[in-house]
């Protein structure tokens, strides 16, 4: 006697359902110009999004608007460490392009020195950039005229903030108050219908790897891969992530950390 059990009635695949589905929505993303912002830009229209991009280079920020899929797209040249004009500046986007069904912020700075040649202008600068851009968007992002109920605000933390190394330990700092940040903003914007999430990348094939490489010889770079289990990661393992933290799949998800790191902290 077979224990095999087989359904009643046999339907067809759903070949329409896809769950990461972003048709319908506007996304803007920080930091498009290169890298996982970029990666992410293109990810994202590519799964329906209309895209608001930014970034400071109005050459490459061309190139991403160029790169993407659909139609609808924006992009606004803004410089996120001028902190005191985030608010303003998101509104007068808002009030351009309609409330955002989410935010990525992918946009920052990576720099790597030893305690002993940190000096305050350079802590200022990596704060300000990795942390307080982050908050005042949060900020800016939570005005009722800047999302619909149900957002998503995505940011981009680091593994470095959960497992640094020595000469890291101003990025890891600001990257590490992200992530307190987003267990904070997770609970307190649940009032205002948006969810706080971020994803921690270890290293990732950029061309800020590439200014981290030229630090290193060969040998010791060959060596941070190899702490690597799964290699190197793209840019598109990344978006992949921030695109699953912005659609339906995250819906019970908020005030967490999403770490993409190739087995890095394993």
């Amino acid at each position: 006697m077979s224990d095999v059990l087989t359904p009643c009635v046999t339907k067809p695949a759903d070949t329409g359902f896809n769950p990461l589905s972003l048709s319908g929505r506007t996304i803007m993303v920080t930091g498009a110009t290169s890298g996982i912002g970029q990666a992410s830009a293109i990810y994202l229209s590519r799964l329906g999004a209309r895209l608001i991009v930014t970034g400071r280079n109005p050459e490459r920020l061309q190139a991403t608007l160029d790169a993407l899929s659909g139609e609808g797209h924006q992009g606004h040249l803004f410089d996120l460490a001028d902190i005191e004009k985030i608010v303003p500046w998101m509104k007068t986007v808002c009030a351009e392009t309609g409330p955002l069904n989410g935010l990525a912020h992918c946009a920052g700075v990576q720099a790597t020195r030893p305690i002993q040649a940190v000096k305050p202008d350079f802590i200022q600068e990596v704060l300000t950039q990795n942390l307080a851009a982050s908050l005042m968007l949060a900020q800016a992002f939570r005005l009722k005229a800047c999302h619909v109920s149900g957002a998503s605000l995505v940011y981009v933390s680091s593994s470095a903030a959960l497992k640094t190394a020595p000469g890291n330990v101003v990025y890891a700092a600001s990257k590490g108050g992200i992530i307190s940040a987003v267990k904070g903003l997770g609970v307190e914007l649940v009032r205002d219908g948006v969810r706080v999430n971020a994803v921690a990348p270890a290293m990732i094939d950029t061309p800020m790897s590439d200014q981290f490489r030229a630090l290193l010889s060969e040998e010791n770079f060959q060596r941070v891969i190899d702490l690597h289990p799964l290699g190197l990661g793209r840019p598109d393992d990344v978006a992949a992530a921030i695109a699953f933290l912005l659609a339906d799949t995250s819906r019970w998800i908020t005030g967490s950390i999403l770490t993409v790191d190739g087995g890095f902290l394993a």
